[in-house]
This record gives C-alpha cells, structure tokens and sequence, in this order.
C-alpha cells in the first residue's frame, strides 16, 4: 500500500504509522504519581469534599502525591483576570498533576456551578500547552437522595472536551449524609470499597500513561494544521 495511491487524502508529511518507541518509553518517571482533587461544594459540611477527602488518603496509601484545591473565594469564570491569586493557584496544580479527581455534589440533577467554574478557569490551551491534555481523570459524585449518575456522566463529557483520559470506572454514593461519621470519615460499605475501586484504577492509569501522554493525544489533523501555519509564516518571510 502506498498512501499516495490508496489513500490520497492523507497528508503524508502529517501522517505517522504506529510509533511502538513512543508509546512505551524505555525511561520512566519515578516519582510519585501526581494527582489533583477537585470538588464541588462550600459548605461546612461538605459530602463532596469529605469524599475529596477520603480520596486522597487512599491515593496516598496507594503511594501518589496528591493536592486538594480548595474553591473559596475562586472568582467566576471572566470576573476576575487571570492573574487573580486563586486562579494562578489553580491552573499551577493542574500543570503540576498528571491526573485528576473531580468530585461533585449532584444538585438540580446536574454537577454544581461550583466545580464547573473550577473546571472552566483550567484554560484548553496556553501557548502550545494544554494543562488537562492526556492527564488521566476520576469522576465521582454525591447524592442527597437516591443514587443517580447524572453529575458524572456530565463531568465524563467535560473530561472528555478537556482531552483528558478518563478511566472506566467512577463512583456515585447516595444518601451521603448517611455514609460518613461524625468525624467526617467514611464509613465501611459497598461504596467505599467502590471509591477504593476507583482511586487503585486511577493510579494503575497514570504510571501507565503519563510517560507516552503526549504521543497518546497527537492528533494528525492539528499536526497538518501545524505544518499549514509553518508554511504560510515561512511564504511570508519569502514575501
């Protein structure tokens, strides 16, 4: 097969075959995987943050480094300029972090406005960097009433639209209010070995990916788009 027979569409200064190199790098890093935790809700007593929580000791134990932001005093998307201390806070852990947890409480059947503001002030791109891209991801929620996966579904799009690698599997817990003790623990059940479920696949995800993220996401259309754009700036050198 030759591409300028069989498939001349393609852009063979784009077009790449399988890069076996690329996808499995004989150096790896060592340092423990970093993973930021984001939630949804400002109360005191807050489900999706106790849950956020709880999340991070068991990344911790599983042996990652993790960060939780901490929403207050967040401006809303387009009100605050960019340098605003929080949002530098912000989209300095989403550099840092090589995956993600995000956690929100499910309200008028949907994710809060809280976590989606989070989420929007991470920017698609700065510069030739995307802060989210091929970073590996975690959905999680928290009901008042009966269980519902309404919140994690939208947050799967998100996660989707950031470019990120969102693992399979997710947890919903209802009734949360019944789920935690006093002490803001969580109590031993069906859902907290789902939680612990989901954090063991989120850090078998991020070693395996965070190495070859960058080849994992390299689309051949922005490679083409790429090499337009340096050829028309190279045409107006020439002019």
């Amino acid at each position: 097969m030759t591409l300028e027979s069989d498939l001349p569409q393609l852009d063979p200064a784009a077009f790449q075959p399988l890069d076996v190199e690329r996808l499995f790098p004989r150096k790896r890093a060592t340092h423990a995987p970093r993973i930021l935790l984001l939630y949804g809700s400002l109360r005191e007593r807050s489900y999706s943050r106790l849950l956020t929580e709880e999340a991070a000791r068991l990344l911790q134990a599983m042996g990652a480094d993790t960060r939780i932001f901490d929403p207050r005093d967040l401006p809303l998307p387009d009100a605050a300029p960019e340098d605003h201390p929080k949002v530098r806070e912000l989209r300095e852990l989403a550099r840092w972090s090589e995956g993600m947890v995000w956690c929100s409480p499910e309200r008028h059947g949907a994710m809060t406005g809280i976590l989606k503001a989070q989420i929007d002030w991470i920017p698609l791109s700065e510069g030739s960097v995307r802060p989210t891209q091929g970073k590996t991801l975690a959905v999680m929620q928290v009901s008042g009433g009966s269980q519902s996966f309404n919140a994690v579904n939208q947050l799967r799009v998100l996660g989707r639209w950031m470019r990120m690698l969102t693992i399979p599997n997710q947890s919903s817990v209802r009734k949360a209010y019944q789920e935690f003790e006093e002490n803001g623990r969580m109590k031993p059940s069906s859902y907290h070995e789902r939680v612990v479920d989901v954090m063991e696949e989120l850090v078998k995800f991020t070693v395996l990916t965070r190495d070859s993220a960058p080849y994992l996401v390299d689309r051949y259309s922005e490679r083409r788009e790429n090499a337009e754009a340096l050829s028309r700036r190279v045409q107006l050198r020439s002019i």
